[in-house]
């Protein structure tokens, strides 16, 4: 057991808002152009007309596509505007993820090598530390300990010299992360980076103490230099839960000090609320050097960025979970810089350098090779947090029939969320356990795309995506299309 909770998953869960009105058109692959997605506008079923009009969403607003999973030639139970290219949000995710899959394997892991240069002697490194990031989406809190844990089974305790994070393995433009929607300490805009530590997020949990008038709060992970409040006054007795993040007040902008100005309501019982950086590109010079000091380490020069030099040999190598596990994360909680990283990986494997163009291209010709002679949707930066990124309800279910026939089907399908049941799914209100869908949300967008489980025993793909101003109103109209897709009897 790691000597604090498995708060990571806190981070998973990310909901995302902005999105403008819809761009230029992108041509449908010829070779996806089978009886799959050959069927003009036809009615949708009554259900799903009285739920848009109590959402108050046009028919235009829906484009949708259910076909049958293993593909033929058999007509579409249900098409309409499947060939609109359309913002499809997180459900892009849906893309990067199989092309990885196929691609790198569903057994793929990254490797972060640690090296040491100069000698150990009665506990003390006289020399430098070098990490190297690789991409590992997953390096978080627990990961980072165990990677210090190592360091010092290395018989070190003193570092006579400086950590040195090698991120040289990603090139990516500078990003600000308001650019988006203005929503800078939001974890879903952290930007992607080589060394990516604990998303460059921190979880601040929040602990009641109602006999000591207060609430405690716990950080994570440690962060050097950083003034941090310890505590917060609780609320008037009988306050309600409530808005409780607003109530606190809290000051985040500051890179080195966090503080709070408000209250917190005993009645929420312990809460955790994760936060993005104010300076992310600090993050893991401070979540390095804290979780060191944290262990007991010493450190006389400093945590700095800079580069492995040649010849040194790892001293030892922290492997990542394998990419199955990875995408289950990025799918079922649609962790968009997770989801980042598994497309640079794309470009990663093949030119040893991750570039966004190096990724697109990547995916452009796997997506020609899989789906024959086809004009590759625009996958933007692979996670569908995007105002550029486009498909049509046609290609994407071509692409999922696609991966029904192959050997990475049940890691794909596995790592959707299940109607009702978890992830972006779990609050669900069509019937539990009928669909694995992933899902997507942005200001303007409301999708959902996967397979649905009929209830004669055949198996559907399923693609729904809704572009409008109310959009956010349409999740009643994405629940009564899986139902309907369910009952095929």
């Amino acid at each position: 057991m790691l000597p604090f909770p498995d708060f990571w998953r806190q981070l998973l869960r990310c909901g995302v808002c902005g999105i403008s009105a819809m761009a230029a058109a992108i041509t449908l692959p010829a070779a996806a152009q089978t009886a799959t997605a050959t069927a003009a506008s036809g009615p949708l079923p009554a259900e799903v007309e009285a739920a848009l009009a109590r959402a108050r969403l046009p028919r235009d607003a829906l484009s949708v596509l259910v076909v049958d999973a293993q593909g033929g030639r058999a007509s579409p139970r249900l098409a309409h505007r499947a060939q609109v290219p359309v913002n499809p949000a997180s459900v892009m995710k849906l893309v990067t993820t199989y092309a990885a899959l196929e691609q790198l394997g569903p057994a793929y892991v990254w490797n972060t090598p640690v090296y040491l240069q100069g000698t150990v002697q009665e506990g003390s490194l006289r020399g430098n530390v070098y990490i190297q990031g690789q991409g590992d989406p997953k390096l978080v809190m627990e990961r980072l300990w165990l990677l210090m844990r190592r360091l010092q089974g290395q018989g070190i305790q003193v570092i006579v010299g400086d950590i040195v994070l090698d991120r040289s393995a990603f090139d990516v433009p500078e990003h600000d992360p308001a650019r988006f929607d203005g929503e800078p300490l939001r974890p879903y805009n952290a930007a992607p980076d080589a060394l990516l530590l604990n998303y460059k997020s921190s979880v601040m949990t929040f602990v009641p103490d109602a006999a000591a008038g207060l609430a405690r709060i716990q950080y994570d992970p440690p962060l050097a230099g950083v003034q941090r409040q310890a505590t917060v006054a609780l609320a008037a007795p009988g306050t309600e839960c409530g808005d409780w993040r607003g109530g606190l007040r809290a000051e985040l902008g500051d890179p080195v000090k966090v503080a709070f100005q408000g209250v917190y309501p005993a009645a929420c019982g312990e809460r955790a609320w994760p936060v993005a950086a104010a300076d992310p590109r600090a993050f893991a010079v401070r979540a390095v050097e804290g979780m060191w000091r944290e262990l007991g380490g010493k450190l006389t020069g400093s945590v700095r960025d800079g580069k492995v030099p040649a010849g040194l040999k790892p001293a030892f190598v922290v492997t990542s979970p394998a990419l199955a596990e990875v995408v289950r994360d990025v799918n079922k909680y649609s962790n968009n810089v997770m989801a980042q990283h598994v497309f640079l990986s794309l470009a990663l494997q093949k030119n040893g350098v991750a570039t966004f163009d190096g990724a697109r291209e990547a995916l452009r010709q796997w997506w020609v090779a899989r789906m024959g002679d086809a004009e590759l949707p625009l996958a933007d930066n692979g996670a569908g947090l995007s105002r550029d990124a486009r498909i049509t309800a046609q290609a994407l279910a071509r692409m999922l029939q696609v991966a029904w026939a192959s050997p990475v089907m049940p890691e794909l399908v596995a790592s959707l969320p299940i109607a009702g049941v978890d992830g972006t799914l779990r609050r669900s209100q069509s019937r539990a356990g009928t669909a694995h869908l992933k899902t997507g949300s942005l200001r303007d967008v409301m999708a959902v795309a996967g397979y649905v489980h009929g209830a004669s025993g055949r198996r559907y793909v399923l693609v729904a995506v809704v572009n409008h101003a109310n959009a956010g109103g349409a999740r009643p109209v994405l629940d009564a299309l899986t139902d309907w897709a369910a009952r095929d009897q």
